[in-house]
């Protein structure tokens, strides 16, 4: 793949930027917005619970002054993973919230105890109920939240319930994630104090009055990652624009070691390869460490590098399952538990093969373009999920992409 290709919004930033736009009194503008199936099902939640949306050229408005109700419907939530991040938002809305239990791709647990945990430090009253989350409060008081691990969600959903807490809040153990920094940004538009946001500790000093803003969303971090490892399966010559080559750093050390060419300056990030690697050794870990959502792509890549590779996911114990459909092309994979060896093949051979989540649906697109021969994706509802006109960035570089039906075709 030659040429050049602009990176969309983040998703992760935006689908927790969103709900907390319900926290304000008057409308916000979210610019940079990415066009993908999961904002759209945040839109419908949006409106259910009464708020007016907008949605055109990766701008939104949202005008939070009408909304009603604090109980989502299970046909909504359980279309996506982040649908949990309304539950402080009504909460601190409405004192009391009622949000079934999120959805989202099968990559193995993801307890929701974490939460639960920080909203009860600060005074909610919280229990699960036929698959769903209710939670109460008559008033939300800062206090110090503990959390086990730095899970983003968790950090996410403290970080919405304390700023509507009264007094100061210390989120412990938080994560680090750009999307977590991104958020603290929009929270402080609209009027609330957060500082920390991307370190260990983030305070929030709570309860004050949130009025609209405009803002615009940080760009895709995965997105990036996922058209730069693309750009090096190929053989490729790229510049990616729109990026943030700070985000990259984890990955551009593991491609460097590959013997893959990455420069960057500013915005834009330049992958060149010869389409030849050497195997490198990998373990997922919160930023800035590798991250868990570029560890299906890597493997895919993997699995024509010199030698043997050794990934260790520390975050999602299924998300090794997509190795499965890996092996139909010829890879070379085993897994010991939380652990998958690779041993590089020479070519891999075009298959039929499933998107086993959103992840490895990129991961089987960019194995479809490094084999011979004809790749038949099944799963796309699993790619639209996360990014936005992946299909036609490819094509635009040069790669033989179809959309046909529910299926991705990689030639």
């Amino acid at each position: 793949m030659e040429g050049e290709v602009s990176v969309s919004g983040g998703k992760n930033a935006a689908v927790a930027i969103i709900p907390a736009a319900l926290l304000a009194d008057s409308p916000s503008t979210i610019e940079n917005i990415p066009d993908i199936n999961d904002v759209h099902v945040i839109i419908e939640m949006l409106r259910w619970l009464g708020a007016r949306v907008e949605f055109r050229d990766h701008t939104m408005w949202i005008d939070p002054r009408t909304v009603d109700r604090y109980n989502p419907p299970y046909e909504l939530a359980g279309r996506m993973r982040a649908s949990y991040y309304f539950a402080p938002v009504l909460l601190g809305v409405f004192g009391r919230a009622e949000v079934p239990l999120p959805g989202g791709c099968d990559i193995g647990a993801r307890p929701i105890d974490q939460t639960v945990k920080g909203m009860c430090a600060l005074g909610a009253r919280v229990e699960t109920l036929g698959g769903v989350v209710v939670a109460e409060a008559d008033e939300l008081i800062g206090d110090d939240i503990y959390l086990d691990m730095p899970s983003v969600g968790a950090t996410v959903n403290s970080m919405l319930t304390a700023v509507s807490a009264s007094g100061t809040t210390c989120i412990h153990n938080a994560a680090k994630e750009p999307h977590i920094v991104d958020l603290a940004n929009f929270l402080s538009s609209m009027g609330a104090v957060v500082k920390g946001a991307g370190t260990d500790v983030i305070r929030i000093r709570g309860g004050r009055h949130l009025h609209g803003a405009n803002y615009t969303v940080v760009p895709d971090q995965i997105e990036t990652g996922t058209l730069m490892i693309a750009a090096a399966a190929t053989a490729g010559d790229v510049l990616i624009t729109g990026a943030i080559p700070t985000h990259m750093e984890a990955l551009s050390a593991k491609l460097l070691e590959m013997g893959v060419s990455v420069t960057s300056e500013d915005d834009w990030i330049h992958v060149k390869s010869n389409g030849t690697f050497r195997s490198v050794n990998v373990k997922t870990q919160g930023y800035p460490g590798f991250p868990t959502d570029l560890q299906q792509p890597l493997s895919a890549l993997l699995t024509v590098a010199n030698g043997t590779s050794i990934v260790t996911e520390t975050i999602f114990e299924s998300r090794f399952r997509f190795l499965d459909e890996l092996r139909k092309m010829g890879a070379n994979v085993r897994v010991i538990e939380s652990t998958a060896i690779i041993s590089g093949v020479e070519k891999l051979v075009g298959a039929r093969v499933n998107a086993t989540d959103l992840r490895a649906g990129a991961a089987m697109m960019i194995a479809g373009l490094m084999a011979d021969g004809v790749t038949e994706i099944g799963g796309i509802g699993y790619i639209l999920r996360g990014y936005e006109r992946f299909d036609e960035k490819l094509r635009s570089l040069g790669a033989k992409v179809e959309t046909m039906h529910l299926t991705e075709v990689a030639f």
